[in-house]
């Protein structure tokens, strides 16, 4: 029997869905991404530890998937095994001004149920497309707020099943990074506290900033939103329109014409041709202004 057979059959026994093959682009908001050997639905955290320990016994490389929202994988998919968390990962409970939510909890959902509870202070989360546990993870933000600045403590589980908490001082948030991007550390959830508020102010705040975003982002194509980071001082958008690049299209990739700042699939794009329109755009625009613009998207898989 084979490495991967054993870690599949683990895995039925813990009640996690198995796939073999699966697309990545069925799991990625870019919709783009090439077969992952094996693809997992963990279910709870029993489950999600014995994977850990199989895979590392097993010596066969797990990938953790949040909402696939800020992620670019390889035409090539992705070698060993990639898992994402569901089932009591996406619970979201309150308890006076705090939220604990699962990190698997959708952050739409999140905001929706700190308006439910009359706490204020999520708004900005509606609009992210991603989960708990991937905006812990590199301290997503959006319209000014970060999660960063409304989270308590986060739980995670080490690759040897070790279990634990960190404060928010602990995680180290700064701009798009924290202590987890570096520690192998999985996010199982997180604790955040809030404000008490007027639940209908709340609801008003969440419907304007979601027409701003239907407004400004180009949310008809698949994409994996910003594709750069914010360079200190500038807009990345801003400096790629101002290089004539907005609409410049490699294969099915191309640079919105609604917002320069991101890379849009107008239909079949491939990673290469991803990759290819991400090194015109900062060799272009590093030419033009002498500003490098870092990648904001993790790139994944086989090179």
């Amino acid at each position: 029997m084979d490495r991967l057979t054993q870690l599949e059959n683990m895995a039925r026994k813990k009640g996690c869905a198995v796939l073999r093959e699966e697309p990545m682009s069925r799991h990625t908001t870019f919709r783009i991404g090439g077969p992952a050997d094996l693809f997992l639905t963990v279910p709870e955290e029993e489950a999600l530890a014995a994977l850990l320990q199989e895979a590392a016994n097993l010596e066969i490389p797990l990938f953790p998937l949040g909402n696939g929202s800020n992620l670019l994988v390889s035409d090539k998919g992705i070698r060993g095994a990639v898992f994402t968390l569901d089932g009591s990962f996406r619970k979201i409970e309150s308890k006076g001004e705090f939220l604990i939510c699962g990190a698997a909890a959708q952050l739409s959902a999140v905001s929706t149920a700190a308006a439910e509870h009359s706490l204020t202070g999520a708004q900005f989360l509606c609009g992210i497309p991603g989960s708990v546990g991937g905006a812990v993870l590199m301290n997503a933000g959006a319209y000014g707020g970060e999660i960063g600045a409304i989270l308590v403590q986060a739980r995670h589980i080490f690759p040897d099943g070790t279990i634990g908490s960190f404060s928010s001082e602990e995680i180290g948030f700064s701009y798009r990074h924290t202590v987890y991007m570096d520690n192998g550390a999985i996010i199982l959830g997180a604790q955040l506290r809030l404000a008490p508020g007027n639940a209908e102010q709340i609801r008003s705040e969440i419907r304007e900033l979601l027409r701003k975003r239907r407004e400004k982002q180009p949310l008809e194509y698949p994409s994996a939103g910003s594709i750069f980071k914010r360079p200190a001082g500038h807009f990345a958008g801003a400096l790629i329109e101002q290089c004539g690049l907005k609409g410049t299209r490699i294969g099915g990739a191309q640079v919105s014409e609604k917002h320069a700042g991101f890379i849009i699939n107008r239909g079949g794009a491939t990673c290469a041709d991803v990759l290819a329109l991400i090194s015109l755009i900062q060799e272009r625009v590093l030419h033009e202004t002498g500003i490098a613009l870092e990648c904001e998207v993790k790139r994944v898989g086989e090179a």
